[in-house]
């Protein structure tokens, strides 16, 4: 059998307020990691490693490339029952796992270090009051894609039909 790599993890506890305020209080600190983390270094090496072999000034050949590196090689493992968490980008490579959060903070962290800019996605799919799921979307080749790296889909896709939807303001 084998196990995951073993990164040493650290954290700090902080009370979200209820229902949607939650919600951007948490999409705040996903913003606040990215903006962090998007000039380190490791961040920046990781993403021009990844696009290296794709045609020069081609960015959805770029964008496609950094899609795939997270959906194709993190995990997906939910959070600690009952606490939401949130992992450094740094992290989350690392270990190659997380949930929606940590993937599309760990995807918007290696755009943005190679100059795509991104907003969150937020949706609701069993209860409008509840929003349960994030994915992201980057600007290049004109418009806004999606990408949810959570599902073996293309560049492009997003959940269909939710209740409700907030898009992060950029």
């Amino acid at each position: 059998m084998m196990l995951a790599p073993v990164v040493a993890l650290s954290g700090t506890i902080r009370a979200l307020a209820p229902g949607e305020a939650g919600v951007y209080q948490t999409l705040g600190v996903m913003r606040a990691m990215v903006n962090a983390h998007r000039t380190d270094l490791a961040m920046r090496n990781a993403a021009t490693s990844a696009i290296f072999l794709t045609p020069e000034r081609n960015e959805l050949h770029e964008v496609e490339a950094l899609f795939a590196l997270v959906r194709d090689n993190v995990r997906y493992v939910r959070d600690v029952y009952g606490v939401e968490t949130l992992t450094a980008p740094g992290k989350t490579l690392a270990l190659r796992l997380g949930d929606c959060d940590d993937q599309s903070v760990l995807l918007a962290t290696l755009l943005e270090s190679v100059g795509y800019p991104t907003r969150f996605v937020v949706a609701a799919y069993q209860d409008a009051g509840q929003l349960e799921h994030v994915y992201l979307q980057t600007f290049a080749g004109g418009q806004w894609i999606d990408m949810d790296p959570t599902e073996r889909r293309p560049m492009g896709w997003a959940p269909p039909d939710p209740l409700t939807l907030l898009i992060e303001r950029v």
